[in-house]
């Protein structure tokens, strides 16, 4: 027992976080003094509730779940930012926390004043620091800009030299939330390439991401939470399927949902665009004598889902309604990176389909299969239906950037597309 407690560099017991949410200014100052007579002038909000976990050292474990799960918060309460309700904590090793980058920054100080300011507060002597700062000074590459006051440093030189500090520290524990996507492309190649150092090293990483790409590739075991509780622990596909169908809100009603499905009328069943993370904002036209009016991505294994695994086969799925005789409809996917540049798509004039003749009132279920062979990130699905009518282009229906996909790698080659490259290596004596 002594043997396994010494190869835990973080176990966190039963802890919960509780926020007191007052409807009025006047209730928190009733609450403060006393007043009121024993009467709860608050509600409670459970950031955290009864989460338990273990990092051994050397492992490399990433916490994911939507927005508010309580990642963040906990990443807070293992770091010292903040305080736990209730449970306990328990740290085995030095931490450097990349967590909000520059956070204890003084923007009167230069930058080199702020390394060693930094440093200090998170534990290190000014010998310890004065060995590591020409490593800094390399990484963060801001040149003569060091020796000036940071309130003059533009963001991306703030963030450089925050993250350069954070990483070049030689933790034991390195706590990393959303910070390996900071400074333009080439320094975030570099703050990769420092993560994997770690990773040789031996290093136990803590690792909060949106981007379940690098959580696929980096992780050892993935943590799943849910509005503030651990709802699944494990390898890294198997969380990250949870995590899919949480999105959707499939997880719990699963079973339900198929149930329901053998049961109730066609009518009934719920649509497939209920089940997807939707644009809020979608960008729609046309003169809707056909119209979408259903639609998703399903993976691999058919299952409905904003997330896709790289290289594995995947389906665009869409519902037309024709509300007039329409020639050779023309339906179009497309697929734009998050600047909103086009990478590739394809029609059914494109791919040659002949599409008859769809009359008033009838519906037709049209399925873009392939293989997901775009680069890990996140892409915007946009369909159209358009076609020739009376010899002129007509748009029916077309919806941009309708709903978003990630793809999920865990190996990425250069540009947008992966050439899927065969590499023999041959010796010659």
């Amino acid at each position: 027992m002594v043997r396994e407690m010494e190869d835990i560099a973080i176990k966190v017991d039963n802890v919960s976080k509780v926020y007191k949410l007052y409807e009025r200014n006047r209730d928190r100052i009733k609450e403060a003094f006393g007043i009121g007579r024993g009467k709860v002038h608050y509600k409670e909000h459970y950031a955290l509730k009864d989460v338990s976990m273990e990092v051994r050292q050397g492992e490399t474990v990433g916490i994911i779940g939507t927005n508010g799960s309580g990642k963040s918060t906990i990443l807070k309460i293992i770091t010292g930012v903040l305080n736990q309700t209730e449970g306990d904590v328990r740290i085995h090793g030095r931490i450097s926390a990349l967590l909000e980058l520059g956070a204890g920054f003084n923007m009167e100080f230069t930058g080199v004043e702020n390394i060693y300011l930094n440093g200090t507060m998170t534990g290190f002597s000014e010998e310890e620091i004065h060995e590591k700062l020409d490593d800094i000074l390399e990484f963060a590459d801001i040149g003569e800009f060091v020796y000036q006051k940071v309130k003059t440093y533009s963001s991306g030189m703030f963030v450089r030299l925050a993250f350069a500090v954070a990483i070049n520290i030689d933790p034991e524990i390195l706590i990393v939330d959303e910070a390996l996507s900071v400074g333009d492309v080439f320094f975030q190649n570099k703050c990769y390439r420092k993560f994997e150092d770690f990773k040789k090293q031996g290093k136990t990483i803590l690792f909060v991401s949106h981007d379940l790409s690098s959580i696929s590739k980096y992780c050892d075991r993935v943590i799943l939470l849910e509005k503030g509780a651990k709802i699944g622990e494990g390898e890294p596909k198997e969380i990250i399927d949870m995590y899919k169908k949480v999105l959707v809100h499939q997880l719990d009603a699963q079973k339900e949902e198929r149930a329901k499905q053998t049961t109730l009328p066609k009518k009934a069943q719920s649509s497939w665009k209920d089940q997807m993370v939707l644009n809020p904002d979608l960008d729609e036209y046309g003169n809707e004598l056909a119209k979408f009016i259903d639609f998703c991505a399903l993976d691999a294994d058919g299952n409905i889902s904003n997330s896709l695994i790289k290289g594995e086969a995947c389906t665009i799925r869409v519902k037309v309604r024709f509300f007039d005789k329409i020639q050779d409809p023309i339906i179009a996917v497309s697929f734009k990176n998050r600047m909103g540049v086009e990478i590739t798509g394809t029609n059914t004039m494109f791919e040659k389909m002949n599409t008859g003749t769809p009359g008033p009132g009838e519906v037709y279920i049209y399925h873009f299969k392939q293989n997901m062979d775009l680069q890990g990130g996140e892409y915007l699905i946009s369909l159209g239906c358009v076609g020739y009518r009376d010899g002129e282009f007509t748009v029916y229906h077309r919806m941009y950037d309708l709903f978003s996909i990630n793809v999920i790698s865990s190996k990425d080659s250069v540009g947008y597309y992966d050439m899927n490259t065969e590499i023999i290596i041959e010796k010659v004596v």
